[in-house]
């Protein structure tokens, strides 16, 4: 037997990737543990869509590479900075891409025969979806629908680490629930590069399926995640509007318009207009009044004048997100944006810290609006002394409460924070 540390950086996609590679890992005989000083191999599993984040990952590899533990780095990074990485982790055991999930086992077994600096990467991933898995929450079940992009952004080095879109089958995906549901979670989180791409090359499509994974018998909720506005002009927006008003779907958007300048949205290659974004989110409201609307904004992309800037601080004066995933641009490699002239880094913190201070406010007053409210909440997450849950539209409900994972309750909001809504119990369900 083994013993494993698992380290994860990035988004909800590459958490998914982690349970599927514990999950054989474990599978295989091997342990898991949650300390790295405990464990004979490190496996980070990174992230590449983030300057900042990249940092981070390789402060860890330089730390890990110093010791005399077996190191093997996954997900995205590998395909998008690999000359980086094998520059700070020359001793790496092992590089896979996101495409070779499926081989962790096959890997270990040849580290443990005493080869090293092995390079594996797929051309085509297998069915993640049939792979064993190892829940990191036993409340939440990730399911991702597909993987890869078929948009090409200026800025964004995603693509170069996941490839183009591929979709995972229906049936499959309702399978995921069900198995997860006999598990004991209650929360599933449907997740991929872009959800509103998902089905284009399988002949299915978004609404559809929301639609049946919502007939499926049980009481539990679903979490849609990121979407794209250019592929949302390929779905019926009524479809999926209507598929939303089932009680088994957050009522919560997240789609991402990254500018409020079409200028820059079309120097950054992103195919639709900020019309169209406000266009989208306005209909949603419209069906769904009570919808909690997330998005991404950069700040400082190359091109980006103080109009354009101005004109993202309007957009999001607009629209209100209740919740903005806000970065500075940071240039990826091998990415068109990065041969672009760059902003000085001062005019980008600025602009950064501007957008942060008008987001946390709209933020704040969106919150406040649920003072007051009573209603379900289902608990997803323990922090110290408190848990969160989350309620149908998907808002942060903070209860300083001992409450098991996966258990509802009923609580009624007393106050608003930056980032979540205080509740208290009123009854157990």
């Amino acid at each position: 037997m083994t013993i494993f540390f698992v380290q994860t950086y990035g988004c909800t996609s590459n958490k998914f990737d982690s349970e599927r590679m514990m999950g054989l890992l474990q599978q295989a005989g091997h342990k898991i543990v949650e300390n790295p000083e405990d464990a004979d191999f490190l496996l980070i599993n990174t992230c590449g869509v983030k300057s900042q984040t990249e940092e981070k990952i390789i402060n860890r590899l330089q730390e890990f590479s110093k010791t005399d533990k077996k190191v093997i780095v996954a997900g995205c990074l590998p395909k998008i900075n690999f000359e980086r990485i094998k520059k700070v982790t020359p001793n790496f055991a092992a590089m896979i891409d996101t495409r070779s999930v499926h081989k962790i086992n096959d890997v270990v077994d040849k580290i443990e025969k005493g080869k090293e600096n092995i390079i594996e990467f797929s051309e085509q991933t297998a069915n993640k979806l049939l792979l064993p898995k190892f829940s990191l929450n036993s409340a939440i079940g990730i399911i991702k629908i597909s993987e890869g992009c078929s948009s090409k952004c200026s800025f964004c080095a995603t693509k170069l680490a996941r490839g183009d879109l591929h979709s995972y089958r229906p049936e499959d995906i309702r399978e995921n629930i069900r198995q997860g549901l006999k598990e004991g979670c209650k929360e599933f989180h449907l997740t991929s590069e872009d959800c509103s791409a998902y089905g284009r090359d399988i002949d299915a499509n978004l609404p559809a399926i929301l639609e049946s994974v919502a007939k499926i018998e049980g009481n539990f909720f679903v979490r849609v995640g990121m979407m794209n506005p250019l592929h949302l002009k390929k779905v019926e927006i009524e479809n999926l509007t209507e598929a939303y008003k089932s009680e088994k779907i957050f009522k919560f958007l997240h789609l991402c318009v990254q500018s409020g300048s079409n200028k820059i949205l079309k120097d950054m290659n992103r195919g639709y207009y900020v019309e169209d974004f406000v266009d989208y989110v306005s209909k949603f409201k419209k069906e769904i009044p009570q919808l909690t609307l997330e998005t991404d904004i950069i700040a400082g992309f190359p091109t980006e004048t103080e109009e354009d800037f101005q004109q993202t601080v309007e957009l999001l004066k607009e629209v209100k997100p209740d919740v903005v995933n806000l970065s500075k641009y940071g240039a990826r490699p091998n990415t068109i944006a990065a041969k672009m002239k760059q902003i000085n880094p001062k005019i980008v913190n600025k602009r950064s810290k501007l957008l942060h201070d008008l987001t946390t406010k709209i933020s704040f007053e969106k919150n406040k609006e649920w003072i007051g409210w009573k209603g379900e909440v289902l608990v997803d997450q323990k922090i110290k002394d408190f848990v969160v849950g989350r309620n149908f539209a998907y808002k942060s409900v903070v209860i300083k409460e001992n409450i098991p994972l996966g258990k509802i309750v009923e609580a009624k909001i007393f106050r608003a924070g930056k980032h979540s809504i205080f509740g208290q119990i009123v009854k157990s369900l």
